[in-house]
């Protein structure tokens, strides 16, 4: 019987691995038990009872503070905000809350997690902005300057830069650590009031509204659903090595934000509002995941069309 201790479990990424544990997700890897870390773990018996299923444990602590960890055998370290409103109100704090928190945690992975299969989340946010000639950007991709990206995530790139070396500290001393590059994603336990377009298009639509996309420019993402996201995440963690290697996580399958609402709003027989777009400005976001493919075996069983019809089945 395996253990998996997810520190910042209260998020899309705790719920969603949640949601994969009740339904069985996890048997794969022999995990049994679910420690969900966070702040205020306990918020989850009203957030999101249904997912307090046999074998989760709820464990409310401070990652940036906390002396003590859980021992567990897997460890996947996500505990970071994802509100884009929180970094452009208060960004030195949301910064230094990143960077405090893995800090903290690797001083004490050493003593707790000596022999555990350590992940950190990381984000596509590292490699600053994708160049418009880029199509996929891959894992060696370097970007110096970060200074380029707007307000907010600016500071969460340069937080998770950071963060990202002491976890390859960790693996230099001989811990198996792995960092997973985040992209984008869909789920049902994603949230329908932030700065997530396909987030906010569905909840449009399940209200009976018109979507509408604002920018004209061509923005371009892609979207993971949460159940490969979850597989990818413990595939990832169960490689972990001194080496730290280090993976693209999202899809590669790139699409225009106005064709994502033309998508979802035929799915709700709403009316989509797209404005005319120019070339002069390409804003794209969208992973090469090769890597794990060849490396680890890792392959996309979702679609976007399937991801977006499984949110609406399960919200």
């Amino acid at each position: 019987m395996s253990t998996l201790l997810v520190i910042g479990g209260t998020g899309f990424f705790g719920k969603s691995i949640l949601d994969s544990f009740k339904r069985d997700g996890l048997e794969m890897w022999g995990i049994k038990r679910v420690i969900v870390m966070s702040r205020n773990a306990e918020s989850l018996r009203k957030d999101a009872p249904q997912l307090i299923s046999p074998g989760v444990e709820l464990y409310s602590a401070d990652i940036t503070t906390t002396s003590i960890l859980p021992a567990a055998d897997i460890i996947i370290h996500a505990a970071a905000s994802t509100d884009a409103a929180k970094y452009l109100s208060c960004p030195l704090d949301e910064q230094q809350n990143i960077q405090s928190g893995t800090y903290n945690y690797c001083s004490l992975a050493k003593k707790h997690h000596s022999e555990s299969k350590i992940l950190y989340v990381s984000s596509g946010a590292v490699y600053g902005n994708q160049s418009a000639n880029l199509t996929h950007i891959p894992e060696d991709y370097v970007a110096y300057d970060l200074s380029e990206l707007p307000d907010g995530k600016r500071d969460y790139a340069y937080a998770k830069r950071d963060a990202e070396d002491a976890a390859k500290t960790l693996g230099k001393e001989g811990l198996s650590v792995s960092i997973a590059r985040c992209f984008a994603f869909v789920g049902p336990w994603l949230p329908r009031n932030q700065h997530f377009a396909i987030g906010n298009f569905i909840e449009d639509g399940l209200q009976g509204r018109h979507i509408e996309v604002k920018a004209k420019k061509k923005v371009y993402r892609s979207y993971m659903y949460a159940d490969d996201l979850v597989e990818w995440l413990m595939t990832i963690a169960v490689h972990a090595n001194p080496l730290c290697p280090v993976y693209n996580v999202g899809s590669d399958d790139a699409i225009m934000i106005d064709d994502l609402a033309k998508i979802v709003s035929k799915e709700f027989g709403v009316d989509a509002l797209v404005p005319e777009t120019t070339d002069a400005t390409i804003d794209r976001y969208v992973p090469s995941i090769l890597k794990a493919r060849q490396e680890l075996g890792l392959v996309l069983k979702y679609d976007l069309l399937s991801s977006i019809k499984h949110v609406i089945e399960n919200i």
